[in-house]
């Protein structure tokens, strides 16, 4: 499928706004916006949509090189379904989207030289992170507040492997990174870096996402849709090799590196028991802790107790899935 440039993106802005969910009921094929290209942590997604075609949904992806744009995607009506953690856009600009699903927690790792052995020794220092508005930038914010530390610069490079490069080849010494890359590093180079320790986290980094009245008027391909999901997350913790056997060879995750594919199982079996996935799609727990991460994080404005699940998920089609 096609990957979309940023500057391309910024550039159909303003038609993209002024397309303002067109078509949110057409039928036809479910769009799907990701916010990366497809990865060795996108391989339990697409065994689920492999298995979501075989139930009868038509879709088509497309990869946007963040999440923002993917975001965008979606609030514009040029995409259906996306990936992301828009609560932002859900509260201050009252976007009529509900999150459907978690498909990831916040189990992020920060990494760094030498030069730092903890988290309060990165104060004034520069870090690198994924995207402005996304899931470690909301780490760094809490980090910021529960430490009363305030970092330097912050640059975005999309990817934690390719934040890993940045850091091994000194462009950068502090990234935070995801669970896999973390331990590729201290695997191959331990020695040279620190993984710094970190407090716990339960709640999204990626989630689905769509218009309600978009999931509304295409109930029955959501449901298919999400039970393909929970069905491959439960298949997944009982059996994480599931993933390596079902990947089609001849689909996007199929053609990466042979390296990839031979760690799949290495690092679904990881990802399972560090707790990165709930077999269960998140639901009302998930989206208790999204709220209150997200506020400590600033991209929600008030008191967590006093948000709404129901402003920000939508739940029935999980439901019907998970009973």
């Amino acid at each position: 499928m096609r990957v979309i440039p940023h500057k391309a993106l910024l550039l159909a802005s303003a038609l993209l706004l002024a397309l303002a969910f067109v078509g949110q009921a057409q039928a036809g094929k479910v769009r799907i916006a990701l916010a990366e290209t497809p990865s060795d942590e996108l391989a339990a997604f697409f065994v689920a949509l492999d298995r979501a075609r075989a139930m009868g949904l038509d879709y088509e992806w497309t990869a946007f090189s963040d999440e923002e744009l993917a975001i965008q995607a979606i609030l514009s009506g040029q995409m259906d379904i996306g990936f992301g953690t828009p609560y932002s856009a859900m509260q201050r600009a009252k976007a009529p989207v509900r999150i459907i699903f978690q498909l990831s927690k916040l189990k992020f790792f920060p990494v760094t030289s030498k030069k730092y052995s903890s988290l309060k020794d990165l104060d004034g220092e520069p870090i690198l992170l994924h995207s402005r508005g996304g899931g470690t930038d909301s780490i760094a914010n809490v980090i910021e507040d529960k430490l009363k530390i305030k970092f330097g610069k912050r640059s975005y490079v999309p990817g934690s492997a390719n934040r890993i490069v940045a850091l091994v080849a000194g462009q950068t010494d502090a990234t935070i990174v995801d669970l896999s890359n973390k331990n590729k590093l201290v695997k191959t180079q331990g020695d040279k870096f620190n993984v710094l320790p970190m407090f716990e986290v339960d709640a999204s980094d990626e989630a689905l996402f769509a218009n309600i009245n978009w999931i509304k008027a295409n109930e029955k391909d959501v449901d298919i849709f999400v039970r393909a999901l929970v069905s491959v997350y439960r298949d997944m913790h009982k059996d994480s090799t599931i993933i390596r056997r079902e990947t089609d060879p001849n689909g996007p995750i199929g053609q990466l590196p042979k390296e990839v594919l031979d760690s799949l199982d290495n690092f679904y079996r990881d990802a399972v028991a560090g707790g990165l996935y709930d077999p269960n799609g998140g639901g009302e727990k998930a989206a208790r802790a999204d709220l209150e991460w997200y506020s400590q994080a600033g991209q929600l404005q008030g008191d967590p107790a006093s948000l709404k699940i129901e402003d920000f998920w939508y739940m029935e089609p999980l439901k019907r899935a998970t009973q």
